[in-house]
C-alpha cells in the first residue's frame, strides 16, 4: 500500500516514528459524533441550577412541563453522567414533647385521603408559635364542615388554649400515634424542604431579613413554582386553580416569623 505522493505506509510510519498499527488506527478513526443529548443536557442543567434539591422525578416532570418528551431513565442516565443526582442525608431529630398530662386525640388523618382543599390541615413545630400559625390559617382559609386538623401529640398542640380554639372553630382534632412520627410525614416533609431549600442555603443578617426571605420562599417559590409529587408534580397554586377555586396565599404576619407550619389539603 502506498499513500499520496508515492510514499509507502512503511516509509510514512518510519518518518512519523510510529508503528504501522498506530498509522492504521489513526487513518480509520472517524470524527466523534455530536452529542445528541446536548440540548436536553442544557435544559437539565438549567433546572438543576434553579432547583438544587430536585431529583430525577421532579426534573423529569419539569422537563415535560417545558415541552420535552423524555423518558425518566434517559433523564437519570444524563444526570448520573453529569454528576447531578441529588443525594441528601436526613438526620431525624426528635422535637416533640409528648410527656404531658393533657388529652391526646386519636389519629383521624390515617383514614383520610384528601380529594380537595381544606379537608385536612396538618401541623408541625420548630419553635413556640403554634397558636399564631393556627390563627393565621383560620384568618386566611375557609373552614368547611368536617375539616380535620392533624398534628403530633406535643404539649403545644394538646394545650387547652390550642384545642379549645380548634373546638370553637368546629374543627375535628387528630394526633399521631404514640412513638410514630411518620403519621405526620407530610408536614415533616415540608419542614425538611423549608430547611434544605431556603434556610440552610442562606445566611440571614438578622431576624427581619429571615422573615422576609422565608416569606418570599413560601409564597413565590413553594406555593407558586415548586413541583409537588403529591399534586401530580404541580405547584399548590396551579392545583387549586385546577379545582376552579381561588388560591388563597397566607401572608406572614408582620410581628411573627414562619416557625410553625400548616398544610391545607
Amino acid at each position: 500500500m502506498r499513500a499520496e505522493r508515492g510514499l509507502s505506509v512503511e516509509r510514512l510510519a518510519e518518518l512519523g516514528r510510529v508503528s504501522r498499527s498506530s498509522f492504521y488506527r489513526f487513518e480509520e478513526k472517524k470524527p466523534a459524533k455530536p452529542d445528541e443529548d446536548m440540548d436536553l443536557r442544557d435544559a437539565i442543567h438549567r433546572i438543576a441550577l434553579e432547583w438544587p434539591s430536585y431529583g430525577r422525578p421532579r426534573i423529569t416532570a419539569e422537563l415535560r412541563r417545558q415541552g420535552w418528551k423524555v423518558n425518566p431513565k434517559r433523564v437519570y442516565r444524563l444526570m448520573r453522567e453529569d454528576n447531578l443526582l441529588c443525594l441528601r442525608k436526613r438526620k431525624f431529630v426528635v422535637t416533640t414533647d409528648s410527656n404531658h398530662g393533657r388529652k391526646v386525640y386519636p389519629n383521624l388523618a390515617a383514614e383520610i385521603t384528601p380529594t380537595g382543599v381544606n379537608q385536612l390541615w396538618v401541623a408541625d413545630i420548630t419553635y413556640e408559635l403554634t397558636l399564631t400559625a393556627l390563627r393565621m390559617a383560620l384568618a386566611n382559609r375557609d373552614v368547611p364542615a368536617r375539616l380535620v386538623h392533624h398534628s403530633d401529640r406535643g404539649s403545644q398542640y394538646a394545650s387547652n388554649e390550642y384545642t379549645g380554639l380548634l373546638h370553637d372553630s368546629g374543627i375535628a382534632i387528630s394526633m399521631s400515634r404514640k412513638g410514630n412520627p411518620w403519621d405526620n410525614a407530610s408536614c415533616e416533609s415540608f419542614m425538611k424542604t423549608l430547611k434544605y431549600e431556603e434556610v440552610l442555603r442562606n445566611e440571614y443578617r438578622g431576624l427581619a431579613e429571615a422573615k422576609r426571605s422565608i416569606g418570599r420562599f413560601l409564597e413565590k417559590v413553594y406555593n407558586e413554582k415548586r413541583l409537588h409529587s403529591a399534586l401530580d408534580y404541580r405547584p399548590p397554586a396551579e392545583f387549586e386553580s385546577s379545582l376552579n377555586l381561588p388560591f388563597h396565599p397566607s401572608p406572614l404576619p408582620k410581628s411573627e416569623g414562619p416557625q410553625d407550619a400548616f398544610f391545607q389539603a
